[in-house]
C-alpha cells in the first residue's frame, strides 16, 4: 500500500474561499489516492487499510475514480500513523513533515486564530511543490486572513497586533515593535 501512496497518492491542505467564514478562508486537510476505474480494487484496499475514507468519480474525469479521507480525526487516527511507518524513505518526505506539521496546528485549535490559520496557509503553499498548482497567490489570502491585523490597520487603544513571521521579516525585524511603538504612543505601557 505504501508503494500505492507513493505513486497515486496525495497529501494536502486546501485554503478554500468562503464568504461565511469568519477570516474569509478556511483550511482542509486531505488525502487522496487516484486509480482508473478499472483499478477499483487497489481502493477498496485502502478503504481497508485506513479502515475510514470513501471512493467516488473524480470530478472532470468519471473514469478516473479517487479514494479520499477528509476527516481531521481520522487522518490523525490513520493516515499519521500510515505515514510514520512506512513513508519514511518517501521522495516526498518533506512535504510529508510539512503535513503532520499542519495537523499538529489544526490539533491545537490554531486555526481558528488569525495568526495560526496564516501559519497553516503559509505551510499549504510551502507543500506539493511550492504550491505552484494554487489559484490565489499566497498574499491575496494571507492579507484577507490578517486584515485588521496588519501593518496598515491603526490600533484602537492598547491593542497588540500579531504578525506572522512573513510580516515581520518585511518590517526587519523579529519583534512586533510596530505594536511596542503604538503603545507608548498611547500611553498603555
Amino acid at each position: 500500500m505504501a508503494g500505492v501512496v507513493e505513486g497515486e497518492g496525495s497529501w494536502c491542505i486546501s485554503v478554500k474561499k468562503h464568504p461565511t467564514a469568519r477570516l474569509g478562508y478556511y483550511v482542509q486537510p486531505e488525502f487522496f489516492v487516484y486509480q482508473h476505474r478499472r483499478r477499483r480494487e487497489l481502493l477498496e484496499m485502502a478503504q481497508d487499510v485506513f479502515e475510514c475514507g470513501r471512493i467516488w468519480p473524480k470530478p472532470g474525469n468519471p473514469d478516473v475514480l479517487v479514494f479520499a479521507i477528509n476527516s481531521r480525526k481520522n487522518i490523525f487516527a490513520h493516515v499519521l500513523p500510515f505515514m510514520r511507518r512506512y513513508m519514511g524513505f518517501s521522495s516526498r518526505r518533506d512535504d510529508m513533515a510539512l503535513f503532520e506539521d499542519a495537523m499538529y496546528l489544526f490539533e491545537r485549535g490554531l486555526h481558528r486564530r488569525p495568526a495560526g490559520l496564516a501559519t497553516i496557509v503559509e505551510i499549504a503553499y510551502a507543500m506539493n511543490q511550492e504550491g505552484k498548482q494554487r489559484r490565489r497567490p499566497i498574499d491575496e489570502v494571507l492579507d484577507r486572513i490578517l486584515r485588521g491585523h496588519t501593518l496598515d490597520t491603526p490600533l484602537s487603544g492598547c491593542e497588540d497586533m500579531v504578525r506572522p513571521l512573513r510580516r515581520r521579516r518585511e518590517l526587519g525585524g523579529t519583534r512586533n515593535d510596530l505594536a511596542v511603538s503604538a503603545r507608548k504612543r498611547n500611553k498603555c505601557a
